[in-house]
C-alpha cells in the first residue's frame, strides 16, 4: 500500500495525469462491499491533500457503513468523453483501489458521526485510445511493482 506522494515520486507523469484526470470535475464513483459482498457504487467528492487522496462521508449513510465494516475500495475519476471523430485526443479515464483509512475529522466539522478517510492505494490505472486510434493504452502503477505501460489492440 502507498500514499499517494509515493505514486508522485516513482512516476510523476503518470500520476500528474491520473490527478488531473481526478480533479476534472467534483463527483467521483465510488465502489465498496455491501455486508454480503456485493458491490456498491455510490457518488463520492475527493481531493488530493498533504501527499493522500482524501475524502468524507455523511453520517448515516450506507456507503460509510460498508467501509467501517470492510475498508476496499475502487474509484473512478469524472468519466470526459473523447470526441466522436478523434478518440485519441481524449484525456481517457482514471481509476485506483486500495483500503479506506479512517482519520480524525477536521476541526471545523459541522456533521457529528460522518466519516473521513484517506487511502492506502494498491493500484492505480490510466487508459486512453492510444495513436493511431486502434488501441488502448493501459498505464498502471502497483505497489512494489512500480509503473507498467502496455497496449490492447
Amino acid at each position: 500500500m502507498a500514499r499517494w506522494e509515493e505514486i508522485e515520486k516513482d512516476a510523476p507523469e503518470f500520476a500528474a495525469r491520473v490527478k488531473t484526470l481526478f480533479e476534472s470535475g467534483t463527483n467521483k464513483t465510488i465502489a465498496t462491499l455491501r455486508k454480503d459482498g456485493s458491490p456498491r457504487i455510490s457518488a463520492c467528492e475527493a481531493q488530493f491533500e498533504q501527499g493522500d487522496i482524501t475524502f468524507g462521508m455523511m453520517p448515516g449513510s450506507v456507503k460509510l457503513a460498508d467501509l467501517r465494516r470492510d475498508p476496499r475500495l475502487a474509484m473512478h475519476s469524472p468519466t470526459l468523453e473523447p470526441p466522436a471523430d478523434h478518440p485519441e485526443s481524449g484525456p481517457g479515464d482514471a481509476k485506483l483501489a486500495g483500503r479506506a483509512v479512517e482519520t480524525p475529522p477536521p476541526a471545523d466539522t459541522p456533521h457529528a458521526g460522518a466519516g473521513f478517510f484517506r487511502v492506502d492505494i494498491d493500484e492505480v490505472a490510466l487508459t486512453y485510445v492510444g495513436v493511431p486510434a486502434d488501441h488502448l493504452v493501459i498505464e498502471t502503477w502497483h505497489a512494489g511493482r512500480g509503473h507498467r505501460r502496455r497496449t490492447r489492440a
